[in-house]
């Protein structure tokens, strides 16, 4: 089978061996087990790959570049405008070539493979949303084209559409899906421990806006104004670094907020294991990695109310959804620091819950999905 990924996310070149960023690329190094050979068309920028970039694992893969491009701005969209018609002649041809068409979305390289994607009915196609699916949610008017496009069963045939959560009222292509990041063999008895001593809260995301990393130094830092012993671990990096460092000096937190910068899957899960607590107060979301990741970990989730993140908590079953007012949220945080059981009962069902999803159930629905 030849495969065919049309994607937005950013590739360096490094001696012929493609990197990118690690969760994508270990996801899409488990559907090429099942494929003969790959046609990657993707964005190539220069540079060195970092401690959250890994490599595509496959022996033929061929790697068409396109360049990347965004209507953020009156000069950027006529730019595009010029570069459009090349990036939809490659897929064109690309997916001519192709068994099977992958689209990963939203994206603008994915919003163009919406369009072209309606000229082949006949090819075996999925598309993977990696966004916020609620259709209730407020989102931009290039993600709600794709969205409108996907969803169409006239415009786009023969294509499962991989979305997070389950959502009513949605066309017979749509199809529930998850991430897993963790093995069967890597789940682990959980032993947490008491709030003695420090209560851990880990925060894992790029540092932007959309992710809202700021909300959660606030929310530590007005825990430890009333006397909890909390400190903050920050994963990630991005534009906000300079402005979180300024917030920690200021107020006098360097010895409880530590920023962390990107670090490698393996020191990620040693921090979940440590962690009472995983925060996420992100404005949107597909399927939050971080939040199933720390609840694989047994780390209690507090998190915003968007996507499939109230479904993931189980209505705060087994989390804390925020209400993104801060003496409120605080205060759903002190009440489960003053009963322990609480806490651990939600650790205990979040563990079961997320542990559900590993690698081993991912790669058996992949494997469906491609020799159907």
């Amino acid at each position: 089978m030849k495969f065919a990924i049309i994607t937005h996310v950013s590739h360096i070149d490094e001696t012929n061996q493609y990197f990118a960023y690690a969760p994508y690329v270990r996801e899409m190094n488990i559907w090429f087990k099942y494929v003969d050979e790959v046609i990657v068309v993707a964005p190539l920028k220069n540079g060195e790959s970092t401690a959250i970039d890994i490599s595509y694992q496959h022996s033929k893969i061929d790697f068409r570049k396109v360049p990347d491009f965004n209507f953020i701005s009156f000069r950027n969209t006529i730019i595009s405008g010029f570069k459009l018609p090349i990036i939809f002649w490659k897929m064109f041809l690309t997916m001519k070539n192709a068994d099977h068409i992958h689209l990963r979305c939203p994206g603008n390289v994915g919003l163009i493979g919406c369009f072209a994607q309606i000229l082949f009915p006949h090819k075996t196609k999925t598309a993977k949303y990696a966004g916020n699916w609620d259709p209730k949610s407020n989102q931009p008017y290039t993600y709600k084209i794709q969205k409108w496009i996907l969803s169409n069963t006239f415009l786009t045939r023969n294509m499962k559409v991989l979305v997070y959560g389950d959502w009513e009222n949605q066309t017979k292509n749509i199809k529930p899906f998850f991430t897993a990041t963790y093995a069967e063999s890597e789940k682990e008895i959980i032993q947490k421990p008491d709030f003695s001593h420090s209560i851990e809260f880990i925060f894992v995301g790029s540092l932007v806006s959309g992710k809202n990393p700021m909300y959660a130094v606030k929310l530590v830092h007005e825990l430890r104004s009333k006397k909890c012993k909390a400190s903050l671990s920050v994963y990630g990096e991005g534009f906000e670094r300079s402005q979180l460092e300024d917030y920690i000096k200021t107020n006098d937190l360097e010895n409880y907020i530590v920023l962390h910068g990107n670090q490698n899957n393996e020191t990620l899960k040693k921090a979940y294991q440590k962690s009472h607590f995983v925060i996420l107060p992100s404005k949107s979301e597909g399927w939050p990695k971080a939040i199933a990741e720390g609840m694989f970990w047994g780390c209690v989730p507090i998190a915003s109310k968007v996507s499939c993140i109230p479904f993931m908590l189980d209505y705060e079953n087994r989390g804390i959804l925020l209400e993104m007012n801060l003496d409120k949220d605080v205060n759903q945080i002190i009440e489960i620091l003053n009963d322990e059981t609480s806490f651990l009962s939600k650790s205990k069902l979040a563990i079961e819950w997320s542990q559900n999803y590993t690698t081993e159930i991912f790669e058996a629905q992949i494997k469906k999905l491609l020799t159907k």
